[in-house]
């Protein structure tokens, strides 16, 4: 831990949009869309809406699964900047490696350490996010110098071959949950396979969205016209959907975001360029910025708040607030379903208070 000043002069698009997406990781960790889906009628388009924030079982994309692609996009979008900064203070690339180094085994220590705090116990599982960004942004390090069609070349290949070893490993039914590659590879390395379907080898099409990312950046960093920007954001993220949703669409490649098939990775990162574009315009374009400073908070400590959400908040901070809420509000005769969203709305509001605080104290974790 740090204490920085905020950084002048920063992309606050960027910001905003890693703040929004901490802002719904850590109202999930909350539990709210929990409570309000359970306080919804099935079969209704409140019911079905609040569905949205849930993953989907297996073929299909739902608003929730684009959130860890956002997510991974995000770290790649920010690489150029921070890579860029530190090579200007330092002047020392090996300075820089050796950063790069010690935060990728850093995220995937904190990855692994998830599992154990989910489990109770000591296990070996590589399924979480920051375990695969590890990877990702390994990955991408060793290609921020090389031009955009290189970068683009090796995240096409990464998706190649991700659809080459399904298809080898089981050709009649590639992508069933229990019997494809994915699984085969846990075996391999864990003894074991994930009950929902995610699988480890997913760091492999998901570094695709960090190299976008990455370049995307270099974009963004360049001395093109914003309106040449934006046209270029538009037509890779449009290109991204219809390549994804094409290969869905025409049965050659399902969308499984549980094991990232490529026409997955496609879709989201589709998705996530297109997000990009909306709030460049928007944010530094259009300078549309009175509204950012509650969501940029969030977004200043971004590890430090997906681990606290997701050790404390709806293990022990949920159970907190609800001593509170329910102690007040049952007595009042509020309803049954009504009184978990009230305090899912508190724990999140709770988590906030804590960025905004470390914020007005200027102290920002980075790893």
């Amino acid at each position: 831990m740090r204490t920085i000043s905020p950084i002048q002069n920063r992309l606050v698009s960027l910001d905003v949009y890693r703040g929004l997406t901490m802002c719904l990781l850590i109202a999930e960790a909350a539990l709210i869309y929990e409570s309000l889906l359970e306080a919804s009628p099935e079969g209704s388009l409140v019911h079905a809406f609040f569905m949205q924030f849930t993953h989907h079982p297996w073929n299909g994309l739902r608003f929730w699964d684009l959130i860890q692609p956002f997510f991974m996009f995000i770290v790649g979008v920010a690489m150029p900047f921070s890579l860029n900064k530190r090579m200007a203070n330092s002047g020392d690339r090996k300075q820089v490696r050796q950063h790069i180094l010690k935060r990728c085994l850093l995220l995937f220590l904190f990855g692994t350490g998830l599992h154990c705090v989910y489990a109770g116990k000591l296990v070996f599982e590589l399924w979480n996010v920051l375990t695969q960004l590890s990877f990702t942004i390994l990955v991408t390090f060793l290609l921020i110098r090389q031009s955009w069609k290189v970068q683009l070349g090796v995240s096409a290949g990464l998706l190649i071959l991700t659809e080459v070893m399904y298809r080898l490993y089981n050709p009649e039914v590639p992508y069933e949950h229990g019997s494809n590659f994915g699984n085969y590879t846990d075996m391999l390395l864990m003894g074991k396979i994930n009950d929902g379907g995610w699988v480890a080898i997913n760091c492999i099409p998901t570094a695709a969205h960090t190299i976008w990312g990455a370049m995307c950046g270099n974009l963004l960093l360049s001395s093109k016209t914003a309106a040449v920007k934006i046209k270029i954001l538009l037509i890779a993220g449009i290109i991204g959907l219809a390549i994804g949703y094409g290969l869905d669409f025409s049965g050659v490649t399902p969308i499984i975001k549980r094991i990232a098939t490529t026409a997955f990775s496609f879709a989201s990162g589709g998705w996530a360029i297109l997000t990009l574009a909306f709030f460049y315009w928007l944010v530094d374009v259009k300078k549309s910025q009175a509204w950012v400073f509650p969501i940029i908070v969030v977004g200043m400590n971004s590890i430090f708040v997906y681990l606290f959400a997701e050790i404390l908040a709806h293990r022990w901070l949920f159970d907190f607030v609800g001593i509170f809420s329910s102690g007040v509000l049952t007595p009042l005769g509020f309803d049954e379903h009504f009184i978990p969203i009230i305090t899912s709305l508190l724990t999140w509001g709770a988590m906030w208070y804590l960025c905004y605080f470390l914020y007005k104290k200027k102290i920002f974790f980075r790893i």
